[in-house]
C-alpha cells in the first residue's frame, strides 16, 4: 500500500534537502515494505543542469558494486542445483590463473586474498578486455586465502567467469535469464538504455560539472557494470527482504546474509561484515543487509532491514528497505539520506500489526515449562512453530524447529545450538523424561536421579 500524502511530502523534502546540501546533480530513491515499492521520489536532472530532463523512478543509474549481488545469487543457484560446491577451488572450474587455489566461497566473501583491482589501467574509466587478457596481466593474491577480509573487484570478475564457464554463456545472459526477467526487471541492463542519467563529477570548490566516461569493462564488468532504475532495484530489495519468488530458497538467502568475515577498520568497532555476496551490518542491535555501489559518475545504495524490532528508535519491519541513486562520483550524502528515509518511514508509517490468534498444538505441551541443566533453570515455551529454550540472543538461548512430523526430534536455529540436535527422551508410558541437547541433559528437577544423567548422581543427593 502506498504511503500517505503527508508522509510522501516529508520524504520528498528529505530528498530535496539532501540533493541541495550535498550538491548532487540528481538523486532518486525508493522505499520498500511488504515486498512492494511503497514510495519513490526524485530530484534533479539527468545532466545536472537546470534545463535538463528531470529524473524519475524509471531513469537508469549505474548501480556499481550492487552488480556483485546478482552474480552471487546466480552462483548460489548453481550450488543449490548441485553443479558446484562453495568449497570447490576456483581452478577446478576455471583453470589456468593465479587464483586456482582460492575457493568459491572465499571469492564470494572477499576472503580469498585476491588483489582489489585489476593490474592494468584504472578499469573503472577505461574499456576492458576479456578474461584471458585479465589473467595474462598477472592478476593474483595479496594475502593467504582465508586469512582476512580484503574487498576485491577482481575476485568478482573471476566469479563472472565462473558463471560463463559452468553455464556456457555470457555472465549477463545468465543474470538476465535467471533473475532479471523472472522478477520483471526489464530496465536493468549491461549498458545504458532509454532514459539514463549522465555520470558526472562535481568540482569540490565550484558549482561546475565534468562528464565521466561510460564503457564496457569487459572481464571486470561483473564487479560493477549494471544499470538499473528505482522501480527495478526495488524488486531486488524485495527479494532480499524475503520475497524470493522461487528464485532462491529462504534457507539459501539466510545463508547468504550470515556474517562470514568482519570488515575490520582500525580504531573502529565492528559493525559491518560480508556474507555470500551481500554486505551485512549490525548497528545498535539492528541487523540489515544490502550493498553499496560506486563507479565514476555514480553512487548507489541498497539496504534492507533483516529484523523487525531490534535496536533503538521506532520499531521497523523486517523487509523494510531503501534504494538510492545519484549521478555523482563522490559524496558523503547518500548514507545519512538513506538512514533518514528509512527512519522517517518507520516514524510516520508504523507497520501493520497482525492480530494474535491461537494457532498452536496441544501435542507438545509435555515439553513446555521449567527444565534444569544441572542446577541452572531454563524455561521451554512454544512461539509459533518453534520450541524456544531460554531467551534467544542471551547466553545459550535458542529456538528449535521440528525434524519430521513427530515431537521428539528438533534442531537448533540460533547461537550456540545452531544445527545441533535436541532429542526428547520418554518413559515407558510415553511421558517426557528428559531432554538431550547435544549430549547436555535437561531434567525436570536439578540432577534428577531417575533421568539418566551422564556421570550419575551422588547417592547422598542434595545435602
Amino acid at each position: 500500500m502506498p504511503l500517505s500524502t503527508s508522509s510522501s511530502a516529508r520524504l520528498h523534502h528529505i530528498l530535496a534537502a539532501g540533493q541541495r546540501k550535498h550538491r548532487l546533480p540528481s538523486v532518486a530513491a525508493g522505499l520498500v515494505r511488504g515486498g512492494e515499492l511503497v514510495w519513490s521520489g526524485a530530484v534533479g536532472t539527468v545532466d545536472g543542469r537546470a534545463d535538463g530532463a528531470a529524473v524519475d523512478a524509471d531513469t537508469q543509474f549505474r548501480m556499481g558494486s550492487i552488480t556483485k549481488t546478482f552474480v552471487a545469487v546466480a552462483v548460489l543457484r548453481l550450488r543449490d542445483a548441485g553443479r558446484l560446491d562453495l568449497s570447490d577451488r576456483f581452478g577446478a572450474h576455471v583453470p589456468g590463473s593465479a587464483l586456482d587455489d582460492v575457493s568459491i566461497e572465499q571469492l564470494l566473501t572477499h576472503a580469498g586474498g585476491v588483489q582489489a583491482e585489476s593490474s592494468g589501467d584504472w578499469w573503472e574509466r577505461t574499456p576492458g578486455d576479456d578474461w584471458e587478457a585479465l589473467v595474462a596481466s598477472g592478476v593474483g593474491t595479496r594475502f593467504r586465502s582465508g586469512r582476512r577480509f580484503h574487498y576485491s573487484n577482481t575476485g568478482y570478475a573471476a566469479l563472472g567467469r565462473l558463471l560463463e564457464v559452468v553455464q556456457e554463456r555470457p555472465w549477463f545472459d545468465v543474470v538476465r535469464d535467471e533473475l532479471l526477467e523472472p522478477l520483471g526487471m526489464t530496465r536493468t541492463t549491461l549498458r545504458p538504455s532509454g532514459a539514463a542519467a549522465q555520470g558526472l563529477a562535481v568540482h569540490p570548490f565550484a558549482d561546475v560539472l565534468l562528464a565521466e566516461p561510460e564503457h564496457d569493462a569487459g572481464a571486470m564488468a561483473p564487479a560493477g557494470q549494471l544499470w538499473t532504475t528505482v522501480n527495478d532495484l526495488a524488486k531486488w530489495a524485495a527479494l532480499l527482504g524475503g520475497r524470493t519468488e522461487g528464485l532462491v530458497s529462504a534457507e539459501t538467502l539466510a545463508e547468504m546474509v550470515e556474517p562470514h568475515h568482519v570488515v575490520d577498520e582500525p580504531g573502529q568497532a565492528w559493525t559491518g561484515a560480508h556474507g555470500l555476496g551481500w554486505q551485512v551490518w549490525n548497528e545498535l542491535g539492528a541487523r540489515s543487509a544490502g550493498h553499496g555501489g560506486s563507479m565514476p559518475g555514480f553512487l548507489a545504495t541498497l539496504r534492507v532491514r533483516l529484523d523487525a524490532d531490534a535496536g533503538e528508535g521506532p520499531a521497523g519491519e523486517a523487509g523494510d528497505g531503501v534504494v538510492l541513486f545519484s549521478n555523482t562520483t563522490a559524496s558523503a550524502g547518500l548514507r545519512p539520506m538513506h538512514t533518514e528515509l528509512l527512519r522517517t518511514m518507520r516514524e510516520l508509517e508504523a507497520p501493520a500489526v497482525t492480530p494474535w490468534v491461537a494457532s498452536g498444538s496441544a501435542d507438545g505441551l509435555g515439553l513446555a515449562g521449567m527444565w534444569h541443566w544441572g542446577p541452572a533453570a531454563v524455561t521451554a515455551s512454544f512461539v509459533e512453530e518453534h520450541l524456544v529454550l531460554g531467551t534467544p540472543g542471551a547466553g545459550r538461548g535458542s529456538r528449535f524447529r521440528r525434524v519430521g512430523d513427530g515431537w521428539d526430534e528438533w534442531v537448533g536455529l540460533d547461537g550456540y545450538y545452531t544445527g545441533e540436535p535436541l532429542r526428547v527422551l520418554r518413559r515407558g508410558d510415553g511421558s517426557v523424561s528428559h531432554l538431550d541437547l547435544a549430549t547436555f541433559r535437561f531434567t525436570r528437577t536439578p540432577y534428577d536421579p531417575e533421568a539418566d544423567v551422564p556421570g550419575g548422581v551422588d547417592e547422598q543427593g542434595w545435602s
